[in-house]
């Protein structure tokens, strides 16, 4: 087993397409829906920002990383030693929670297969049920 640890957040229950939603697409779909207050609008559009220039979107690196053919059910897990990323996490769940949007914290040494890795995080198809 791999001593190595990963963190994801998530919705405990599946989206309408089978996935578990992360952080960032339970975030986005408030902000997309309108319900941001302006407060959290501007803290969600900060944090966003922040990410979008600190983190590698694994996308950018190889465009499959997150088909659905070759990578079911693909997720992006944070790297348990990136804790920077992690505590910028906090406002993001603090916006669900005020929305009553359930979120929750999983940790791995075994996310899945990996198909894509970098100084920050994993993308991982979870092994088949």
């Amino acid at each position: 087993m791999s001593s190595l640890l990963y963190v994801r957040f998530q919705s405990p229950t599946r989206s309408p397409r089978g996935h578990f939603p992360g952080v960032f697409a339970l975030a986005n779909g408030l902000a997309r829906e309108g319900r941001l207050s302006g407060p959290e609008h501007a803290v969600w559009r900060a944090s966003n920002d922040w990410y979008d220039t600190h983190v590698t979107d694994p996308s950018t690196v190889d465009p499959r990383v997150y088909d659905a053919t070759l990578n079911p059910g693909a997720a992006a897990w944070f790297r348990a030693t990136a804790t920077g990323l992690l505590t910028r996490v906090l406002p993001y769940l603090e916006i669900l929670s005020a929305h009553e949007v359930p979120c929750v914290r999983l940790e791995s040494s075994a996310p899945g297969r990996i198909v894509y890795a970098d100084a920050d995080q994993v993308v991982a198809v979870p092994a088949a049920p």
